[in-house]
C-alpha cells in the first residue's frame, strides 16, 4: 500500500474509477467569469467518462464547453473517521451528436432538477484519490 506524505493511502487509477460511481453526487469544478466555481451534480459513468445533465442555457453548460474541469466524489464516516476522496481532471464537452445523445439517454441518469436536457461529458485524463483509515 502506497502512502502519501500525510500518511493517507494513495489510490490507484483502477480503484479511483471503481469508487467514483459508488456515490450518487459529485462536484464539478469549472471556471465562471475567470473565477473557480463548484457545483454539486448527480452523474453516471460511461466507461471512464463522467456524464452529467444540465439546462442548455446554464452557467455550467456555457462554462464547460471544451474546458478543463475537475470532478470530485468522496465518502466519509465521521464517527469512524474513515473515508476516501477521488478527483478527476479532464476535458468537458457538450454532447451534440444525435447518435451520442440517443445513447446517453439510455444511461441510468435521471436529473434531480427539471429542465436538464443537455448532456456534458467529461473525458478522464487523470484520476487521483486518497483514503484515510484509523488504525484498528
Amino acid at each position: 500500500m502506497k502512502l502519501d506524505s500525510a500518511g493517507l493511502q494513495v489510490l490507484s487509477h483502477e480503484e479511483c474509477m471503481r469508487l467514483l460511481p459508488s456515490r450518487p453526487i459529485g462536484r464539478i469544478v469549472f471556471t465562471d467569469r475567470a473565477l473557480p466555481a463548484v457545483q454539486p451534480v448527480n452523474f453516471c459513468m460511461d466507461g471512464e467518462d463522467i456524464v452529467i445533465r444540465t439546462a442548455a442555457g446554464s452557467k455550467l453548460a456555457a462554462a464547460t464547453r471544451r474546458a478543463v474541469v475537475a470532478f470530485e466524489v468522496d465518502d466519509f464516516d465521521p464517527e469512524e473517521r474513515n473515508g476516501w476522496s477521488v478527483t478527476i481532471v479532464g476535458f468537458a464537452r457538450v454532447a451534440d451528436d444525435p447518435a451520442e445523445i440517443a445513447r446517453l439517454e439510455e444511461l441510468r441518469l435521471t436529473p434531480w432538477a427539471r429542465g436538464r436536457d443537455h448532456f456534458i461529458v467529461i473525458t478522464t485524463v487523470e484520476a487521483t484519490g486518497r483514503r484515510i483509515q484509523q488504525p484498528t
